[in-house]
């Protein structure tokens, strides 16, 4: 493991000191380095919800997004001036942390419920996992809560056939966003169509270890 430390603009229930220490593995340090390169630099679209501190187009603060921290998810950040340290700390804390990724047997499987949860929130993410396992066969409830029976069955199909589960998570995530999609074409207030094109980024093939 590899030593960081959480610094004092992260989010206020977060030690302030900068003094307490966290462990992020190589593993999450590589996962972060790719999804770095999907969520770009800072960007403040005022058609985007997700820029305004209060969640909603026009209502808050417009602060923007940057290294995909939004100002609605975290409106007391001065989004802009982020750096790249400050997202990393932020992103081990709120997603790969809470997810248990480093307890996911195979790497690919981690990866692809990381940028989910970091798209779409870590506990939609956790649902869309339990989904697919639903999909596969498993009896299991979709609470959004990442626990040994949610944990126990993602591992058993990482052994089981990783690939198929990989298709469920990609399959059930098109869904989420195709919901979105689908609600902002009949309301003319809701850009969120625009999105769409983007999204399909984070759909991704499952890449076997070399």
């Amino acid at each position: 493991p590899i030593t960081g430390r959480i610094r004092c603009c992260s989010p206020a229930q977060w030690p302030a000191s900068g003094s307490e220490v966290v462990m992020m593995t190589k593993r999450f340090l590589q996962a972060f380095k790719d999804i770095i390169g999907l969520e770009g630099g800072y960007g403040a679209d005022p058609d985007d919800k997700g820029n305004w501190t209060g969640g909603e187009i026009g209502k808050g603060e417009l602060k923007g997004t940057k290294y995909g921290l939004s100002a609605a998810r975290y409106p007391s950040l001065d989004i802009k001036s982020l750096t790249l340290q400050d997202a990393e700390a932020i992103y081990f804390m709120d997603w790969w942390a809470p997810l248990k990724l480093d307890d996911i047997t195979d790497e690919q499987i981690a990866f692809e419920l990381f940028d989910t949860s970091v798209n779409c929130g870590a506990a939609p993410a956790i649902r869309i996992a339990q989904r697919a396992l639903r999909f596969l066969g498993e009896h299991i409830d979709p609470d959004g809560k990442m626990g040994p029976d949610t944990l126990g069955k993602i591992n058993k199909w990482c052994i089981k056939d990783a690939m198929s589960l990989h298709k469920a998570l990609n399959g059930y995530q098109f869904m989420k966003y195709a919901a979105i999609v689908e609600a902002a074409l009949q309301d003319p207030k809701n850009p969120s169509e625009k999105y769409g094109h983007g999204w399909l980024k984070r759909i991704q093939y499952y890449r076997r270890a070399a």
